[in-house]
């Protein structure tokens, strides 16, 4: 059976979908580089707040009944201050983006092209809302030395490029997580990448 990628808007049974989403992003966060220990609690008020944004969007792959892949966004006015907190310091309006939040696919389904719609999805989606001129994310920085690192470790960073992202060394964000090996919570830098849209 295909794959089937459907766009989930709050119009458009995006919030039938939170657990899956949820789900999702506890499962693939674990691996390197992010190496989350999620919690769906957490998980479930996260995407709410996320849902309640009225310009967010999500590209979701299926396999049958199975949510297998899920790419958010969301006009980054209506993100948390953590991620807003950067744009406003560098003096970028904060209206003129929208936030692509996370791309997270089971391995398995890696390699077919869904990466690509999801991020096609999501700046269609942007533009159709209108408004927008930039589109933004960011990803964890981890120190190239870090123990849980694989060997075979590849950043994505020649992938988004090749999508025409460009990272932004002046715009990096912050957030706490409780690594797979924690026992607490530790902050970490997350770098910005932009694309005109």
């Amino acid at each position: 059976m295909p794959l089937d990628v459907r766009t989930l808007t709050p119009a458009s049974g995006l919030a039938e979908h939170l657990d899956g989403i949820a789900r999702l992003r506890i499962r693939v966060f674990r691996d390197w580089p992010y190496l989350y220990d999620g919690d769906l609690d957490y998980e479930r008020r996260y995407l709410a707040d996320f849902a309640a944004s009225a310009g967010a969007v999500c590209i979701a792959a299926f396999d049958g009944d199975d949510m297998i892949g899920a790419s958010t966004g969301l006009p980054l006015c209506d993100e948390h201050d953590e991620i807003k907190q950067p744009f406003a310091d560098a003096a970028i309006a904060a209206e003129t983006i929208f936030y692509c939040a996370e791309s997270v696919l089971l391995p398995g389904y890696r390699g077919q092209g869904l990466y690509r719609r999801f991020f096609d999805g999501r700046e269609a989606h942007a533009r159709a809302l209108g408004g927008f001129d930039t589109g933004a994310f960011c990803g964890v920085e981890r120190p190239a030395d870090h123990p849980l690192k694989p060997a075979d470790a590849r950043p994505l960073d020649d992938v988004w490029r090749h999508f025409g992202y460009a990272p932004r060394e002046d715009l990096v964000c912050h957030f706490s997580w409780k690594d797979i090996d924690r026992d607490f919570e530790t902050e970490k830098p997350l770098k910005f990448w932009l694309k005109s849209l």
